[in-house]
This record gives structure tokens, C-alpha cells and sequence, in this order.
């Protein structure tokens, strides 16, 4: 039987990189997926690749800081297709780059209210339809936020993943007693589309063949190549399905063993 057979899953932040490797898992994997995302046309595009009859996919814009359209997102998953069984968020700002020295507050405060005040909004605009039979969320964090990497800094980014992350364990003792389970996928370096761009932006930067620049990434990973988006997306997939029925409240590090603990 396939993970997800009969369940609905709402998939937030579907883009061209890991929002449509959960949105393709799921699918795969005998779901409907709900998919959302700011652009539609990032949204038609990954329907019609993934879905092209529309049988098992349905979209709507959604801008996860419009508490609005989170509550349209989850209106459109129980007019579809009648339950909300999980819910992943991949929807996220991490374009932010920087410190705290040179800190626009003003930017930070949009980061958090996109990667943790969103993901709450989007989370409680499912909560009537999961209490219906219980089912789970899946936050997409960041290995970034219990250990720093040494290459790029995103410490905006990192906080606001952190407080997620942190939110997690108070959801899944809240939620609990409804058969809600919250749990958090954190990737290391993932090779899709923002990896592969560092990579070629530091190879033309520095004058080095790209190879060298992944293999300074995957010398710190006891795999010998990094987690796919694809990799990440089955991750959330199983921590969605009913085979992860007993886990709750806990972190899964997606990251070729780079960091282990």
C-alpha cells in the first residue's frame, strides 16, 4: 500500500525546488496534494508536471503572511477533495544573508513573520479539518539553526527556523491529545536549484571548478554526496504518513550525516 493512499496533503511554498519534490512525493505516493505558493504560475507549472489530469493536485496563490488565504488554501483542500489529513510547509524567506552587525532589524522581523509567524497561520488555518481525525504537520527547518555553517551566514534566517523548531514541541504536546502529531525535517546542504547556484556563484567567484567547490561541502558528510531535495521530500513524507503514527515532537536531520547527534 502506498504511504498516502486516500490522505490530502496541503504543501506550502511549492516552487521549483523542494515545495514540488513534497508536492511529487505525495502524489507518487497516492495522495492528493494541495499546493500553495505565492506565483501561480510556479503553481500551474508544478500541477501540470506532476498532476497533468488535475485529478489528484489542486493550487491557490497564497501568501502564508495573509492569515486569509492560509484559510482560503485550507477551504480549497476540503472542497476538493472533503479532509485535510497533513500538512507540510516549505514556504520560506531564506534569501537573507547576513549578521547581527550588520543587521536590518526591519528586514528580520519579515523573515520571522514569513518562516514562523506563516507556518503558524498556515498551521492553524488546517487545524479544524486535522481535529477531524487527527494527522500531522511537518515544519521544514534548517540544520543551520542548531549549528552554524561556516560558509554563508543567515542569521536571521537560522532565528527564526530555531523559534519553529522550538514551537514544535509546545504543538505536539498541545495538539496531542486531538491525534495531531508536529514533527521537523531539517536539511543540511540539499542539492537542488539555491545549492547548485552557490555552487556555481562560488566556482565563477573563485576561479575553482564547481566539483571542487561540492566536494568542500561533502568532505564534512559521512555519505559521500548530499541529501536531494528529492531525499528531504521523502522524509516529510513518511513523518506525514500514518507508518510515523507514534512520532511526535521530534527533529529528523536530512543531511548525509554531516552533522550527527
Amino acid at each position: 500500500m502506498s504511504l498516502l493512499q486516500g490522505k490530502t496533503v496541503v504543501v506550502s511554498g511549492v516552487g521549483p525546488g523542494l515545495g514540488h519534490q513534497v508536492a511529487a512525493a505525495v502524489v507518487r505516493d497516492g495522495g492528493a496534494a494541495v499546493l500553495g505558493a505565492r506565483t501561480k504560475e510556479n503553481l500551474a507549472k508544478s500541477a501540470a508536471a506532476l498532476d497533468p489530469d488535475g485529478a489528484h493536485t489542486a493550487y491557490r496563490a497564497t501568501d502564508i503572511t495573509d492569515e486569509a488565504q492560509c484559510e482560503a488554501l485550507a477551504a480549497l483542500a476540503l472542497e476538493r477533495f472533503g479532509a485535510i489529513d497533513a500538512v507540510v510547509h516549505v514556504a520560506a524567506w531564506d534569501s537573507h544573508f547576513g549578521g547581527l552587525q550588520d543587521a536590518d532589524f526591519a528586514t528580520w522581523h519579515s523573515v520571522i513573520d514569513v518562516n514562523l509567524m506563516g507556518t503558524l497561520r498556515m498551521t492553524r488555518a488546517c487545524l479544524p479539518a486535522l481535529r477531524n481525525g487527527g494527522g500531522s504537520v511537518v515544519f521544514i527547518g534548517t540544520q543551520s539553526s542548531v549549528a552554524a555553517p561556516s560558509q554563508v551566514r543567515q542569521t536571521a534566517y537560522a532565528a527564526s527556523k530555531g523559534a519553529l523548531t522550538s514551537a514544535m514541541y509546545s504543538l505536539a504536546r498541545e495538539l496531542g491529545p486531538d491525534r495531531i502529531r508536529v514533527n521537523a525535517v531539517l536539511p543540511g546542504w540539499m542539492w537542488g536549484p539555491p545549492v547548485q547556484a552557490y555552487v556555481r556563484f562560488t566556482a565563477h567567484t573563485e576561479g575553482i571548478p564547481e566539483a571542487e567547490v561540492t566536494r568542500r561541502l561533502t568532505d564534512r558528510m559521512a555519505l559521500p554526496e548530499p541529501a536531494t531535495d528529492g531525499d528531504v521530500a521523502d522524509a516529510a513524507v513518511f513523518l506525514a504518513s500514518d507508518r510515523a503514527r507514534a512520532i511526535t515532537g521530534q527533529s529528523l536531520l536530512v543531511n548525509a550525516g554531516e552533522l550527527m547527534r
